[in-house]
């Protein structure tokens, strides 16, 4: 089970409604170099009702995983670049173990991703597999920063609209939530965007 512990969450998944996005590893393959110590990884991924292979390198299966997923996400939400691993932590429960070895426990991986303004954020796994938690938990931080950033899109979008019709209730409304979202992140590199993007 993954757990994404961040207060604005709900919101994001409120303001997002259907268009949320949810995030499905349905197939990983790892390759690692002990002598060059590179790991190198294929990720499949659900994307609705295809399959997306996208693949990546680095120095261990997580880093490997992270340049994989960010690669094929951060060209899209700029707020990817403004994030990074902070911690990675995995802890062994014993008494869940079926075997008398105990190399069947379950593993809590816990994976810290590091904001702009230093705030961090935790993901966790648990299963008997610390490679599968591993990839759910860093899959978890994507699908959190990917949706915080459309959520903060589709917000501002509104705050204009509002505006533009002197709909104080909702600026105030869509001011607030604005307030919450930007907890993720800084999306300054995204404003920045969509003013050119206006331009055009």
């Amino acid at each position: 089970m993954t757990s994404r512990p961040h207060n604005n969450l709900d919101l994001i998944r409120r303001v997002l409604g259907d268009d949320y996005i949810e995030l499905e590893i349905k197939r990983l393959d790892l390759d690692e170099d002990f002598a060059s110590e590179v790991s190198r990884v294929t990720v499949t991924l659900a994307d609705h009702d295809r399959e997306v292979s996208v693949k990546g390198e680095g120095c261990g299966m997580v880093d490997a995983l992270w340049s994989a997923l960010a690669g094929r996400f951060s060209a899209e939400y700029e707020s990817l670049k403004s994030v990074e691993l902070a911690g990675f932590t995995v802890e062994t429960n014993i008494d869940t173990k079926k075997h008398a070895e105990g190399t069947d426990a379950i593993g809590e991986v816990c994976l810290d991703v590091k904001n702009s303004d230093g705030e961090s954020f935790g993901f966790k796994d648990a299963s008997r597999s610390i490679a599968s938690s591993s990839a759910r938990a860093v899959l978890a931080a994507m699908e959190y920063f990917v949706n915080a950033e459309r959520a903060f899109i589709k917000l501002h979008a509104s705050l204009q609209d509002a505006k533009s019709r002197n709909r104080t209730d909702l600026v105030t409304r869509y001011t607030r939530e604005i307030a919450e979202v930007v907890k993720s992140t800084s999306y300054a590199a995204v404003i920045e965007k969509i003013r050119k993007e206006a331009e055009i």
